[in-house]
């Protein structure tokens, strides 16, 4: 007999309004947590400007391009969003 372990896991997400020379220490920070599912990252007017949907294991060299990407849309925008989507594991 196998015994089933219970998945029961909750979306959470969290809204940060940075400046934009602040937002590249700020994903750092969130991809560093671990539990990120994807962030989100939107302009003053509320409008999207890029997903960045995370998976376990990102790390190093593979978020490095989208650091830069993120970097160069800081360096055009003053104010921005950021909903970083968790799942949050339960037992």
């Amino acid at each position: 007999m196998t015994k089933k372990k219970n998945d029961n896991k909750k979306k959470k997400s969290e809204e940060f309004s940075l400046n934009g020379s602040e937002i590249i220490d700020k994903i750092k920070e969130l991809i560093h947590q671990g539990n990120i599912r994807r962030i989100i990252i939107k302009n003053e007017d509320g409008r999207t400007i890029i997903e960045i949907p995370l998976t376990l294991g990102v790390v190093g060299a593979a978020i490095a391009p989208v650091l830069a990407a993120v970097g160069a849309i800081a360096a055009l925008v003053t104010k921005m969003t950021i909903i970083v989507e968790k799942i949050d594991d339960e037992e």
